[in-house]
């Protein structure tokens, strides 16, 4: 039966390094499970493992969607579960730093297949939240007593389920845990000197060329593209704007990192069945490898 080790935590907390010496000395198979390392072209800015270090150990499911297309979360969980389905390697490893990716398998949840819908959304949201709320009150309750009535991105979630399918998004959601042994591994870090390492990549990032790939995506897709408007691209391309300046643009980026790093470690610190490890500590790899073997083992 299949095996899976997942590495989670942080970004920054030097996950991809450790998955990658590991999973060569086992001969496993590495899975991301980073939401954006999915679009093809987006790889300086989303840390994503060079064609070298691919050529190292055999990674799946990055660059599998076109930057203009929309890779939703039961998108990401079919692809994985196929993966993991139907490849013949033990252990196989999950790594990243998406909660809702990482969950979506560990887990098994259940997600409508509904995908976004432009036009209803439209015209829900020009309602406002005051009456999309009581209307998502009358045809899902258990739903509306679930989401906080100023939530207005699950409050149109859940109506847009609804009307696309006539059934409420409370009876297709729930979870279907997978039948194969998991081992969920977390890498923490304290805010000190995840600062720290943040900054050291933020730097390292710019220096490889992070500013010329903006430029480049910029050029090609328009500087309108939704990813582009996300962690690190978003400040690049106000700087080639001519709004700030290169060492703003770094400052923003480090400050904006270390608020998405202190989500995600709200998020999977109310992971159940996570062990943790820390990140800085010099015998980590010793440690987790250990950890590994005795779950091989059992």
């Amino acid at each position: 039966m299949t095996k899976l080790i997942v590495i989670s935590g942080a970004t920054a907390t030097g996950k991809s390094g450790l998955a990658l010496s590991l999973a060569k000395k086992l001969g496993a198979v590495i899975l991301s499970a980073d939401s954006r390392q999915v679009y093809r072209e987006f790889d300086l800015g989303t840390a994503k493992p060079t064609l070298a270090e691919q050529k190292l150990v055999p990674h799946h499911l990055i660059d599998i969607c076109e930057p203009t297309q929309t890779m939703t979360v039961a998108d990401y969980q079919e692809q994985a579960q196929a993966l993991i389905n139907s490849l013949k390697v033990e252990p196989l490893f999950l790594v990243g730093g998406t909660g809702l990716y990482i969950r979506s398998i560990v887990q098994g949840m259940k997600i409508p297949r509904v995908s976004p819908q432009p036009e209803l959304r439209s015209q829900l949201e020009s309602l406002g939240q005051n009456q999309l709320y009581p209307m998502l009150q009358q045809v899902d309750p258990v739903a509306a007593q679930k989401i906080h009535p100023n939530d207005l991105v699950r409050t149109l979630r859940a109506l847009e389920v609804y009307y696309v399918t006539g059934c409420p998004i409370s009876e297709q959601q729930g979870e279907n845990p997978p039948p194969y042994p998991i081992l969920h591994l977390y890498l923490d870090c304290d805010a000190e000197r995840l600062d720290v390492r943040i900054c050291r990549r933020t730097e390292q990032m710019i220096a490889d060329g992070l500013v010329g790939e903006v430029e480049y995506l910029c050029q090609k897709y328009g500087a309108d593209l939704t990813l582009l408007n996300t962690l690190g691209y978003q400040e690049i391309k106000q700087y080639l704007a001519g709004d700030i300046s290169l060492d703003e643009a770094k400052e923003l980026i480090v400050l904006h990192t270390r608020q998405f790093a202190k989500r995600q470690r709200t998020w999977f610190r109310s992971c159940l069945k996570i062990e943790l490890f820390d990140a800085n500590s010099l015998t980590l790899s010793e440690q987790v490898s250990q950890r590994i073997q005795r779950f091989l083992s059992s």
